[in-house]
């Protein structure tokens, strides 16, 4: 029995739903199957917008021997059979490459000649940054094409083209559900019939209990959430930063994780302008790490809360950073001799540790070639413009 996505997946572009920007009049999939154009391109994505439907459609076009694998499951010997597979002359070989992220360097290495030397036509799909996780001599043999969420008005003419009788306040849950993804649409449609037959708001509530929220520890969109996380306290917008943090308890995320870029995010982003913050952010590590969950959710609301609202200065973070630089830049810069430690009698002959003086005075210490530079800005500088 096959599943409700495969029943109603479209075969051609005409009845394609979705990336106009690429299937649209003039857009390059559509230009490509048009003009016959045969190459290799990775589809990046979100799930359920269309990737396999897109590379279906587009071997069919080509009258192409497709095959369909998963990375994780395809090992090299499939893809050596595939290659060694006899087909009828001139019919392109099109390998559908499913989660190619998953595929360790040496595979990417393997099937790199492969492609090079036209013998397939890869295809892949990926919902991760292909930047991260392709390695770059086959990422550039490949053209990108970015796929987006489906809109809500796209969803819901996904959903009645299943023609199951739904309610409105049906389909309006059903893509509130899914968030821009129609195989998670399709699913929950087709489980709920199997098990109730009738489609409403309280048997698709029944069918799918526990929505897994999309987020991959190692992935993108793990990146994405903890971005908009510290940006949030940095911006001191406590309700986005609380929403990020409940998202990423939601979905699993280590604690410790969410602890640690906070303590971070204190000397970085806070600094100077309330020093005890790394002391609060230190403790709330401690405290997720004593308590741990669900309790410690509350010790992490309350160290994002005061990390948000606390006045942000970034001069210590700045200040390194731009030590750093002229450390790259200068290499080992000579130390003034009367910093140098002088420990035996030759050494303070040569004038090791002569003119030292224990507390500071107006003189730089730093080398000769840097003695005008300033990397902390005190505050009264800043308001002078000095630098």
């Amino acid at each position: 029995m096959h599943p409700l996505a495969d029943k109603i997946r479209p075969s051609s572009l005409d009845q394609f739903i979705g990336q106009e920007h690429l299937v649209g009049v003039g857009k390059p999939i559509r230009q490509a199957i048009e003009q016959q154009h045969l190459f290799s391109f990775i589809l990046w994505g979100p799930p359920g917008v269309g990737k396999t439907t897109l590379a279906k459609i587009y071997a069919q076009a080509f009258d192409a021997d497709l095959a369909e694998m998963s990375a994780v499951s395809v090992g090299k010997s499939d893809i050596r059979e595939f290659v060694a597979r006899e087909v009828f002359f001139t019919q392109p070989k099109i390998l559908f490459l499913d989660e190619i992220h998953r595929f360790n360097k040496a595979q990417q290495d393997y099937l790199l000649p492969f492609v090079e030397q036209g013998q397939l036509t890869l295809i892949g799909a990926t919902t991760e940054n292909p930047s991260f996780s392709v390695i770059s001599a086959l990422l550039s043999r490949l053209r990108v094409f970015t796929l987006k969420s489906l809109t809500d008005e796209q969803m819901l003419e996904i959903i009645q083209k299943t023609k199951f009788k739904i309610g409105k306040k049906a389909q309006d849950w059903i893509v509130a559900f899914a968030d821009g993804d129609a195989r998670q649409a399709l699913n929950v449609i087709e489980t709920t019939s199997e098990l109730y037959h009738t489609i409403s708001v309280p048997n698709l509530i029944k069918a799918y209990q526990n929505k897994q929220l999309r987020y991959d520890k190692k992935g993108e969109e793990h990146y994405n959430i903890i971005s908009a996380f510290i940006k949030s306290m940095r911006a001191s917008d406590v309700d986005a930063a609380l929403y990020y943090l409940a998202r990423m308890l939601a979905a699993g995320e280590d604690p410790l994780f969410i602890a640690r870029r906070m303590v971070i995010f204190a000397s970085e982003d806070i600094g100077m302008a309330q020093p005890t913050a790394l002391v609060v952010a230190n403790e709330v590590y401690q405290a997720v790490q004593q308590v741990g969950l669900p309790e410690g959710e509350i010790s992490l609301a309350h160290g994002v809360t005061h990390l948000a609202t606390a006045p942000k200065d970034r001069r210590v973070y700045d200040a390194l950073r731009s030590a750093q630089a002229d450390v790259k830049q200068y290499g080992n810069l000579t130390i003034p001799l009367k910093l140098r430690n002088a420990p035996t009698e030759f050494m303070q002959s040569e004038g090791y540790g002569q003119n030292y003086e224990m507390y500071p005075k107006q003189d730089s210490d730093l080398p000769d070639k840097l003695k005008k530079k300033k990397y902390f800005i005190k505050k009264a500088d800043l308001k002078t413009g000095l630098k």
